[in-house]
């Protein structure tokens, strides 16, 4: 038997509620700023990933699944969204349509170690705002990502986490002060922060291995080495969310894992999932859109993974949908009555699962039975002779014999009395 990749998993039908409960509450949250949505391919040039995320990154030096094509090129899959969008705003000159808003949905690819929430085919919902450099673009897309967890009713307590990255009139001369402290704390990081501490040392404030998390905690502070200019921006930032009456918390060792972040950063964490606690991150990325080729923009966006959050919903709030008919259709000459019906039903709005696989009266009842459609309809020779059909109430077993012509008008009645 061959089995799925390691890292994969199938979404069965049963799960699919969910996932479409969770993407028509974006749709329409985020239709509600003005966002629209937009589709990227899944895979693109290996070089994509490599200008924005960052040569260093562990996504493009680790986890990237990239292969050559028959034509010769590098092509990856996309192992994070942003990119893609931004190459999309470049190659449709949106620049002319600015401010530009969109939102994506889509399969995500990472060779990461699988565990609960992380996978290495994972799915996410961003939105990308290109255009506006204030912090009230910031505050904004914050109150967008808090009011979606809010109405699609996830549950645990969720934590809004910011910081500053700087820009680089002050990133620079900060990264010499942290690269300073690091070296004389060496011996104390692990092997692959030791490894690339010279190229971008911020990637040590990142690690999630002890002792590393002791020593960025003792680390200097981005926020404390900020210019003026980022300095006005994220106190405008907290100004707009305690107007908005947004709690946070500022935490000084968010640095996110993609080089392409400046200035604002931002998470939401939960304490429902261990330590795969973060449901959505983002920032600034003002530089990006000039790395790829494009008209210096300013940018800034967020993404949030969508298995995380079907782990996090409340038990209960999203019921699988069920037929509101059951077809029980017992003879030759039933089923092609009961097809007609069940037809005509459809055609009236309604929902009507049928019974293809024949048998007795009895096993199709025990089919619609764990059908849990709250009606079923029964054609048999008798039906058929007198041009009628019962219908069966599942709840309580009464049932109601009608004529034909009147079943659309029967299903509706029962409905309203059911409801």
């Amino acid at each position: 038997m061959i089995k799925t990749v390691r890292g994969v998993h199938d979404i069965l039908p049963e799960e699919m509620t969910t996932w479409h409960y969770l993407e028509a509450t974006a749709r329409r949250v985020f239709s509600g700023y003005g966002y629209r949505e937009l589709r990227t391919p899944i895979f693109e040039k290996s070089e994509l990933f490599a200008r924005a995320v960052g040569a260093t990154s562990d996504i493009v030096e680790k986890e990237m699944y990239s292969f050559a094509d028959r034509g010769g090129d590098s092509l990856s899959l996309r192992p994070e969204g942003t990119a893609s969008v931004v190459r999309a705003f470049i190659n449709n000159s949106m620049h002319r349509l600015l401010p530009w808003r969109v939102f994506y949905m889509g399969p995500m690819f990472r060779y990461e170690r699988p565990q609960k929430g992380r996978q290495r085919q994972f799915h996410q919902i961003g939105c990308e705002l290109f255009g506006p450099e204030g912090p009230l673009a910031d505050a904004e897309l914050m109150a967008m990502v808090m009011r979606f967890f809010a109405e699609a009713g996830v549950a645990g307590n969720l934590t809004l986490e910011i910081n500053s990255l700087g820009c680089p009139v002050c990133r620079d001369p900060y990264r010499v002060q942290l690269l300073a402290f690091l070296t004389a704390e060496q011996e104390r990081l692990c092997g692959n922060c030791q490894n690339r501490m010279a190229r971008n040392p911020l990637r040590v404030l990142d690690c999630k291995k002890e002792p590393c998390g002791e020593v960025a905690q003792r680390a200097p502070h981005m926020r404390d080495h900020l210019c003026p200019v980022c300095a006005d921006h994220f106190s405008g930032l907290t100004a707009h969310l305690d107007r908005l009456g947004l709690s946070y918390q500022i935490n000084p060792r968010m640095v996110r894992g993609l080089d392409y972040y400046n200035r604002t950063a931002f998470e939401v964490t939960t304490d429902a999932l261990g330590s795969q606690n973060a449901v959505a991150a983002g920032g600034r990325y003002d530089g990006l859109v000039a790395e790829i080729g494009g008209q210096s923009t300013p940018a800034i966006g967020f993404a949030m993974g969508l298995e995380r959050l079907v782990l996090l919903l409340e038990e209960g709030r999203v019921v699988d949908p069920v037929a509101t008919v059951y077809l029980v259709m017992v003879g030759e000459e039933a089923q092609g009555v009961g097809l007609s019906l069940a037809e005509r039903l459809r055609s009236a709005g309604l929902s009507v699962e049928t019974n293809l696989a024949e048998g007795s009266m009895k096993a199709q009842m025990k089919r619609a039975g764990r059908s849990k459609a709250p009606i079923t309809a029964i054609v048999a020779d008798r039906e058929v002779t007198e041009k009628t059909v019962v219908f069966k109430q599942m709840a309580d077993g009464t049932q109601h014999t009608v004529a034909l012509e009147g079943a659309v008008d029967h299903v509706r009645s029962l409905l309203q009395t059911l409801s």
